[in-house]
């Protein structure tokens, strides 16, 4: 090991809820407090000794808002002495808390933060700050309602990711039936990795609540088939779309100084991070673009990654990117992603990094690239080197 590095020493995320499933009724500070707690636990880390707690979480109002990381720090009954921040980069709100946290490892000016994120889309549903303000969220409103910069710049072109889904289907002519098989190849995955006990140590358990509840046994073409369209005539269904879901994640990241200190075992170590932006109509293109960058930056190719994350927001957005890097389709989402075990908003980010380190550690497969679409169209990538 050598100086300048950032180490992810443990991670851990809260099994998925469906939205109105397990954790619906969970406090967001409560379902953040659980993956802190099980963080220190299983890290055995000092937890005075930690220097700040980044956490990404969209829609901070009501339960959510106040700073959600320092309020789900204090929940966990953690030292009062260590601050926390509130990060919102759309869905890749905890991907970029894990690079804020990593940024301030590398720099030196930190030897010990945690990362995370959590999002309760049960008690506050996707949007709802702009309808309690009375703000339509549609296609032409929502967050860039009354903004004359905007308009001047994009008129009235629809805002919306289910109208940037089906502009990614159309523009690389994506048929619904191959978006459906995608979508029951993830479902297929996520239940076998459940049933081969793949995520069993990434999980720390609520109560008798153990497994994700989103993968669905039951599912296949023909149900699927049999489901109207999101926008009429459109190819989008929800079968295609990501899950809504309730989780919280959070991963230790350490200087070669704290592990040294904190007599700590590294279990991988960040190699690259970096984030691009693409069009904010289309919006969910932008992991195309970005991987490509991180490729560039890093020295490698895709035959050098072992496993890839990439957010299932929409089958199309998986597609799409599959394309157009020529990546090994048996290489990504191993085992399922949001389609069948949901898109908790906020948790995402770092509940893909939770799967992806465990995944490479079972595998013995040494890097793995995580990317995903966010709003404003933009997309994060981290890549990992398993210690």
């Amino acid at each position: 090991m050598s100086r300048g590095e950032a180490y992810m020493v443990e991670a851990v995320r809260s099994p998925v809820g469906r939205r109105g499933g397990a954790l619906a009724g969970v406090h967001p500070a409560d379902l953040g407090a659980h993956v802190l707690r099980a963080l220190v636990e299983r890290s055995g880390v000092d937890p005075a000794a930690v220097e700040d707690v980044v956490f990404g979480c969209l829609d901070t109002v009501g339960p959510q808002a106040g700073d959600i990381a320092r309020t789900a720090w204090l929940a966990a009954g953690l030292p009062e002495s260590v601050p926390g921040v509130t990060v919102d980069r759309q869905c890749g709100s905890s991907q970029q808390a894990v690079h804020f946290a990593a940024q301030a490892v590398l720099s030196g000016t930190a030897d010990l933060v945690v990362a995370g994120g959590v999002q309760n889309m049960s008690q506050v549903p996707i949007g709802y700050a702009s309808r309690q303000a009375g703000v339509p969220l549609g296609l032409t409103d929502g967050p860039f309602h009354g903004s004359e910069g905007w308009r001047a710049r994009y008129g009235d072109a629809p805002v919306d990711q289910f109208h940037g889904a089906e502009l990614i289907a159309a523009q690389w002519d994506i048929s619904r039936t191959e978006m459906e098989h995608w979508a029951l190849r993830s479902h297929e995955r996520a239940l076998r990795a459940a049933d081969e006990g793949r995520f069993a140590r990434e999980i720390a358990p609520w109560g008798e609540h153990a497994v994700d509840e989103g993968p669905r046994r039951d599912t296949g073409l023909a149900k699927m088939a049999a489901l109207d369209p999101l926008v009429p005539g459109g190819r989008l269904t929800a079968a295609v779309s990501s899950q809504l879901s309730d989780a919280a994640a959070a991963v230790l990241l350490a200087s070669e100084e704290a592990v040294r200190a904190h007599r700590l075992t590294p279990r991988a170590r960040v190699h690259h991070l970096s984030v691009r932006g693409e069009d904010p109509i289309r919006m969910l293109t932008a992991p195309i673009p970005a991987t490509a960058h991180a490729l560039e930056r890093a020295g490698m190719t895709l035959d050098d990654i072992d496993l890839v994350e990439i957010n299932e927001a929409f089958a199309s957005v998986v597609l799409a990117w599959l394309r157009e890097t020529g990546c090994d389709p048996a290489k990504v989402n191993v085992n399922g992603g949001a389609l069948a075990l949901g898109h908790p908003l906020g948790a995402t980010g770092c509940r893909l990094l939770t799967t992806l380190l465990h995944e490479l550690e079972r595998t013995g497969g040494r890097y793995g690239l995580q990317t995903m679409c966010e709003g404003g169209g933009q997309a994060n990538v981290t890549i990992i080197e398993r210690l």
